[in-house]
């Protein structure tokens, strides 16, 4: 035969509850901030051009090395290098100017972007 097992459960909180049981643990519950969603998905579009800028600054200098003084080849693996270089600067660039219009549209509507005041982690997360 098959056996079922019950449990009890308290059923006390209601669908407040309920939807906070089914939130997994450590996701974030807003949109922007230091702990934010968006501040996350930057944080590893930033992560990703890094590491692909680092791959073609590797290639770019590999090729440079193997390039036998063929001045077509050293011609070409100075604009892998010099292009790597650049798409990590408009990265960086483009990832400052997205956090001061973030910062400037915050203040200026009053929405608390989960940062602490001078630059001091807030204690009431």
């Amino acid at each position: 035969m098959l056996s079922i097992t019950t449990y009890a459960v308290n059923v006390n909180g209601g669908l407040e509850t309920g939807v906070e049981q089914g939130k997994g643990r450590n996701v974030p519950s807003t949109l922007f901030g230091n702990v934010g969603i968006f501040n996350q998905v930057i944080n590893i579009m930033l992560f990703l051009v890094g590491i692909l800028s680092i791959i073609m600054l590797i290639f770019g200098g590999l090729r440079y090395v193997i390039s036998g003084g063929n001045s077509k080849t050293v011609e070409s693996a100075k604009n892998t290098i010099l292009y790597a270089i650049i798409g990590l600067i408009v990265a960086i660039l483009a990832y400052a100017i997205v956090n001061f219009v973030i910062s400037v549209f915050m203040s200026e509507t009053g929405i608390n972007t989960g940062g602490g005041t001078n630059g001091i982690a807030p204690t009431n997360v």
